[in-house]
């Protein structure tokens, strides 16, 4: 626990130096919850009440195509937060679910004790929130720039970018991510080391 503590203060001095003394109030508003594959964090049409900070492991967004199927829109890797943010900051039900692609661990605060939090330090609601916000568009953008390639270039250039998670998730979760179907996934990977 005094590993993730450190990991997550490193990942704030990042974007502002946070005094011992604040980061341990911070600390007093989290939680720390171990997670395993499939386990589902936030349930499509529910609302999102919790932000995680991803200490290890990878999350994935989820949604359900008109198919009826999941389609994974993003992975969140270790040191990025994550939740379903319009759903978060408006209190709405949220278009998409969050699913743990591997084993791992997050920092969990509720909206609750994150709310509290900013009374008592006014500038951290402003630094989660940029860091959410970059986030986020970071994620569309790169997410954009795949979409525009044939099938095997957006595998090409997602093993290139993001070797990390093609190495520790399931072929059906980067097929789906690519959106192609799993059996083109195997023949793309076969023909590229052919």
């Amino acid at each position: 626990m005094a590993e993730n503590k450190t990991i997550f203060h490193r990942f704030l001095n990042l974007f502002k130096e946070i005094p011992a003394a604040d980061f341990e109030l911070i600390g007093q508003h989290w939680q720390h919850r171990d997670i395993v594959p499939g386990q589902v964090l936030l349930q499509q049409g529910k609302t999102a009440r919790e932000l995680f900070f991803v200490v290890s492991g990878i999350l994935k967004i989820v949604s359900t195509s008109e198919k009826g199927n999941d389609v994974i829109q993003f992975f969140i890797r270790e040191n990025k937060f994550c939740t379903i943010l319009y759903s978060f900051n408006k209190g709405t039900v949220a278009q998409e679910g969050i699913v743990a692609a591997t084993a791992g661990e997050l920092l969990v605060f509720s909206k609750t004790s994150l709310e509290a939090l900013y009374v008592k330090l006014p500038y951290f609601k402003s630094l989660v929130e940029s860091i959410t916000y970059q986030a986020l568009m970071d994620k569309i953008k790169y997410r954009n720039a795949l979409m525009g390639e044939e099938a095997t270039v957006r595998y090409q250039k997602f093993v290139l970018q993001q070797p990390e998670i093609v190495l520790r998730v399931p072929l059906g979760d980067i097929a789906s991510y690519l959106g192609i179907t799993q059996q083109s996934l195997s023949r793309i990977r076969r023909n590229i080391s052919g």
